[in-house]
């Protein structure tokens, strides 16, 4: 099966309005891109960013939401306002969201289940510690992220997963490629394991953890490598623009 390349670029907790103009750059420059462009910008820019991309074929994606659709939650967006502003996609449990703010494989669900209410399509991280790679648990933490994130009912259309060691993200460390496909071999695994197999091979998986213009070609090239999910080399769209060319393939 052919899986058409994601490049998502995740903002964090970056970019004034000033930033828009990175996106109106990347507009400019693949009006037509030969792969599946994401921005992720944080919530006060989505609406915006909306407006800055209208026109193209890049998309637009939250980088959490609660699990209700509204109510008495200070500080909380929801999926539904997600979409309101512009999204298609919605980051869940990023290693910085399951560290900072507590949040379970269990809640990641939950949150899934909501963003596809909301018609979001959900990218639900997973990824180890570096002490537990040391201890050799890699795949063992890994799948049993994946099996306790992923809701039932999952497909392609409105499931992404993105492996993210956590040793790796901003330190500009990469595991090996061997390693790299080690573990998208055993999400795909784990996917399969949880719903069918063609259901499996339809659900892109992605790598992020210090992608950067000069390893995201190698790295894309690897076995169910379906794309990157790209954190500080998405802020410049000099650099996600090599990101997004590595993607095209």
């Amino acid at each position: 099966m052919t899986r058409r390349k994601l490049a998502a670029g995740n903002w964090k907790m970056n970019g004034l309005r000033t930033a828009l103009a990175e996106i109106e750059a990347l507009r400019d420059a693949f009006p037509d891109p030969g792969c599946d462009v994401l921005i992720c910008p944080p919530a006060t820019l989505l609406a915006q960013s909306a407006l800055a991309a209208a026109g193209s074929s890049i998309r637009l994606g939250g980088q959490d939401c609660h699990v209700a659709a509204s109510g008495a939650h200070t500080g909380d967006i929801s999926a539904a306002m997600l979409s309101d502003s512009g999204a298609t996609h919605v980051i869940l449990g990023h290693s910085e969201r399951r560290a900072d703010h507590g949040e379970s494989s269990a809640l990641v669900a939950r949150k899934t289940e909501a963003a596809w209410a909301a018609g979001l399509t959900a990218i639900i991280c997973v990824g180890e510690t570096e002490a537990e790679r040391d201890a050799g648990r890699t795949l063992d933490i890994v799948t049993t992220q994946v099996i306790e994130s992923v809701p039932d009912g999952a497909i392609a259309l409105t499931t992404v997963v993105a492996y993210e060691p956590v040793w790796a993200i901003g330190t500009g460390r990469t595991p090996t490629n061997a390693e790299i496909e080690e573990v998208h071999t055993a999400i795909r695994g784990a996917l399969a394991s949880r719903f069918s197999t063609d259901v499996a091979e339809g659900i892109r998986i992605l790598y992020g953890g210090s992608v950067k213009p000069g390893n995201a070609a190698e790295i894309f090239a690897l076995r169910d490598v379906d794309g990157g999910l790209v954190g500080g080399a998405s802020l410049k769209a000099s650099d996600f623009a090599g990101i997004i060319r590595a993607a095209e393939g």
